[in-house]
């Protein structure tokens, strides 16, 4: 956690914040769960809550966490999908996911070939 923004978080907005992040529920039931009022007031004053600059702030670094521990578990499964997938299919689509991020992509290339002749004939007359 960083300190110089939890230092400025109330234990509601932290509660708030650490609640959406977890459970991934709604702006209304995370206020409910931090103990703002219940129902629309407490709704609302969450949403306002989660406008804040140092509340904002608070939630992109719990984000950037939760996306982080989420991140090696995606991995893990890829990478078992690639090597144990009953289908040769998924296989293939994992390990092109694994080697696609290892920064090995096939190169995009396109080529556009015009054959022919472009005739444009005006008649002003």
């Amino acid at each position: 956690m960083n300190i110089t923004v939890a230092k400025k978080l109330t234990a509601k907005q932290t509660a708030l914040v650490d609640t959406l992040v977890a459970k991934g529920c709604s702006i209304g039931q995370a206020a409910q769960d931090a103990g703002y009022a219940s129902g629309e007031s407490g709704r609302v004053t969450a949403t306002k809550t989660l406008k804040l600059a140092h509340v904002q702030s608070y939630l992109m670094q719990r984000m950037n966490e939760e996306f982080g521990i989420s991140a090696t578990l995606a991995a893990g499964t890829v990478r078992r999908l690639a090597t144990g997938a009953k289908s040769e299919y998924v296989q293939l689509e994992a390990a092109k996911d694994l080697l696609d991020r290892a920064g090995y992509k096939p190169i995009d290339r396109s080529q556009v070939q015009v054959a022919g002749d472009i005739r444009v004939t005006i008649d002003l007359g």
